[in-house]
């Protein structure tokens, strides 16, 4: 029962997908006292843009990850808009980013 409705479920397109996997890293850049991580996301020939925005309070690193749909050929390119995306999000967010004092969580 289970192999037909598989069978089913592929005809109409919904076959496994291909899962983006860790791209390439970058180095981290640091921008109004936050550190920025550009970690793309391969999707098959494209990099998906994807980070992580860091800060350090009271001696614990804390960190808001971020994934977004844009998607890019190049590494050069994904790597810029990761970077600029971040800083997008300081600027409209500031202090506040990290102000629940949570460890790790995306933004």
């Amino acid at each position: 029962m289970a192999s037909f409705l598989s069978r089913i479920f592929s005809a109409f397109g919904g076959s496994k997908s291909e899962t983006p996997s860790a791209g390439p890293s970058a180095e981290p850049q640091v921008y109004e006292g936050f550190t920025i991580v550009a970690t793309p996301m391969k999707e098959g020939g494209q990099y998906r843009l994807a980070g992580r925005i860091e800060k350090t309070v009271d001696g614990e690193v804390l960190q808001r990850t971020f994934i977004r749909a844009d998607v890019f050929s190049n590494t050069d390119d994904a790597f810029d808009c990761t970077f600029r995306k971040a800083r997008q999000i300081i600027d409209q967010n500031g202090a506040s980013l990290f102000a629940d004092g949570e460890k790790s969580r995306p933004v």
